[in-house]
């Protein structure tokens, strides 16, 4: 039989240490604040930026706009971040990405400073997830991966972990955080040769490729953890990258799509926003 590992309850015990460490702040003078720093009016930004203020609302963390015309210039743009930057009653910045083509991606991801950049966009922040040193903040979307597997009581230790998948913002950075918890894992991607054969041997098996039902049945075995990072649209229809209908024919767990990952990963970010004030109400 398939249990679902839903992601409501997750997010529940999340928000719920969110706001006993935000009322603890508050009561020290820190009230913790997230930025969101949107360029032009894309529709999925806007959609995501309403997202995240509620969440942040519910949590206990309050938020500011930034909005920037879609034609701002590069130094425009790293004006409005180094501000950010250097606002000390700004504890978080959530920068929309992808920016605008005539924006470079990768000078901006410099601009944002680690201890601020609580989606884990930035090298710095990056490098903490790499070498482990705790600096700055994993990506959200990973980080909710491995809130669910703690949630549900899943032991990485000595698990046979495939994450398939190899971008910044999941495959790569949670590939670290598994192996943090002493799993053996294995990256695949599109140059995978025979991919089956390597997906069917996970214990712990992880989908982040970004097309819908990319994991079928001959990826998959019985008794497997299926993270599905997955949304996708068919028909109007919002699907995961794991055909769901196929894993229902094969015992184990998974995570529902929608319900699963995406409902953790914004109470991932206002956890990320009262953990950076915290660390600021410690600082010298």
């Amino acid at each position: 039989m398939l249990e679902l590992l839903k992601g409501a309850p997750v997010a529940e015990a999340i928000n719920q240490r969110t706001q006993e460490l935000s009322e603890h702040l508050r009561s020290l003078g820190v009230s913790p604040t997230l930025a969101l720093l949107r360029v032009g009016e894309r529709e999925d930004d806007i959609a995501y930026e309403q997202s995240a203020m509620k969440r942040c609302e519910k949590a206990g963390v309050d938020t500011r706009s930034v909005i920037l015309p879609a034609d701002v210039s590069q130094k425009g743009l790293i004006a409005a971040i180094e501000e950010l930057n250097c606002d000390k009653a700004v504890h978080g910045i959530l920068l929309f990405m992808p920016l605008p083509k005539h924006l470079d991606g990768e000078a901006t991801r410099r601009a944002l400073s680690p201890e601020k950049d609580v989606d884990g966009i930035s090298y710095g922040s990056l490098a903490g997830v790499f070498t482990g040193s705790g600096e700055g903040f994993p990506p959200c979307t990973a980080k909710a991966c491995i809130e669910i597997l703690d949630f549900y009581g899943i032991d990485c230790t000595g698990k046979n972990a495939v994450v398939v998948g190899r971008s910044l913002v999941v495959g790569r950075p949670l590939a670290m955080m598994l192996m943090e918890k002493n799993a053996t894992v294995t990256i695949c991607h599109t140059k995978t040769q025979n991919l089956p054969s390597v997906t069917k041997e996970a214990q712990l098996l992880i989908a982040a490729v970004g097309k819908a039902k990319a994991i079928g049945a001959e990826h998959l075995s019985t008794g497997q953890v299926l993270i599905d990072v997955g949304i996708n649209f068919v028909d109007g229809k919002m699907c995961g990258d794991v055909d769901f209908p196929a894993a229902e024919a094969v015992s184990g767990f998974v995570t529902p799509v929608p319900g699963g990952v995406g409902s953790v990963t914004t109470a991932v970010l206002a956890s990320h926003v009262t953990e950076a004030a915290r660390r600021f109400a410690d600082s010298p």
